[in-house]
């Protein structure tokens, strides 16, 4: 039985890594390190796109789990049919959600206290006093209630919000207070003075920021994705930040990376920051913590974490 390890993380720098597997580094180079056809476990090179993560799948005709560093799937996902059954796909839940939410509630009070403002008024020597909304009494709804979602709420409480809503997929209770389904958004957006959306790229979710849900939003709103560009409309999101209506935060955005000359650069009220929400100081360290549990995991032959689903 095969037993060789894709790692883009050079395996001597994980410690707790069991022995046995054969370990090979790859990280999305054009030469592979060994046969795919060999390969047990992969683990999904983080952040080099979907063409260099499915590259090696077709090939991977031994391999038992697929392991993502990124909370999504999206850019695995159509390889998985090429795979044989029985092959587990985890992600990385637990690496992301401290730095995603850090990011999200840094985008919220930027962009709500004109923190960009201030940086070209700097930059022009102009001194830009006056009143600037606060995120205390705020209505915030998080649509995409999972970890990420939770953790955004966890980092929102010390701010004194009026009100915080949550939407996941389908309704559930928790200790914080419900969690509504999806069909319940229509209800939700127009009470809301900032809208975060952290939902998976699914299906589902592909374009739900419309016309529709955009038109929902309260006058002057903020609307914030720390999900996938994928998520939101970006021609319905143009007309409504050009309008002046809402303004934007975006960590991700549709095309991405977004091109030079693309009008979303320059849309009046909109904060671009380019897809960095899980890219920090804390990634490294939590995605080894990961890949040495879910080895040691495998090879002990346990259960393994973040399981997604698995090949049929």
């Amino acid at each position: 039985m095969t037993s060789d390890v894709w790692l883009p993380i050079p395996a001597d720098e994980i410690e707790g890594l069991p022995t046995g597997p054969a370990y090979r580094h790859w990280d999305g180079a054009d030469e592979y390190p060994a046969d795919p056809a060999d390969c047990a476990f992969y683990v999904v090179p983080y952040m080099k796109g979907m063409e260099i993560a499915l590259r090696p799948l077709a090939a991977m005709t031994s391999v038992r789990v697929v392991q993502t560093l990124s909370a999504g799937i999206d850019h695995v996902a159509p390889g998985l049919d090429s795979l044989p059954s029985g092959v587990r796909l985890c992600n990385a839940k637990g690496v992301h959600e401290a730095s995603t939410a850090e990011l999200t509630v840094g985008l919220v009070l930027a962009s709500l206290r004109g923190i960009p403002g201030f940086v070209r008024g700097q930059e022009t020597e102009e001194w830009r006093s006056g009143f600037y909304p606060a995120l205390a009494d705020k209505s915030v709804l998080i649509v995409g209630y999972g970890s990420i979602g939770s953790a955004i709420e966890d980092r929102l409480a010390p701010f004194e919000c009026a009100r915080v809503a949550r939407v996941a997929r389908s309704a559930r209770a928790t200790e914080r207070g419900p969690v509504h389904a999806l069909t319940d958004l229509p209800d939700l957006l127009p009470e809301a003075d900032i809208v975060i959306v952290s939902t998976p790229l699914t299906e589902q979710t592909k374009g739900l920021v419309g016309v529709e849900f955009l038109a929902r939003m309260k006058d002057g709103a903020l609307f914030v994705n720390v999900a996938r560009g994928q998520v939101a409309d970006t021609a319905a999101l143009l007309a409504e930040l050009k309008s002046g209506r809402i303004k934007a935060a975006l960590d991700v955005t549709d095309p991405e990376p977004l091109p030079a000359g693309h009008p979303l650069w320059h849309a009046p009220g909109v904060l671009i920051s380019p897809h960095v929400g899980g890219s920090t100081s804390a990634f490294l360290p939590r995605a080894k913590r990961l890949l040495a549990d879910q080895l040691t995991r495998y090879a002990a032959g346990d259960a393994l974490r973040n399981q997604v689903l698995t090949t049929g």
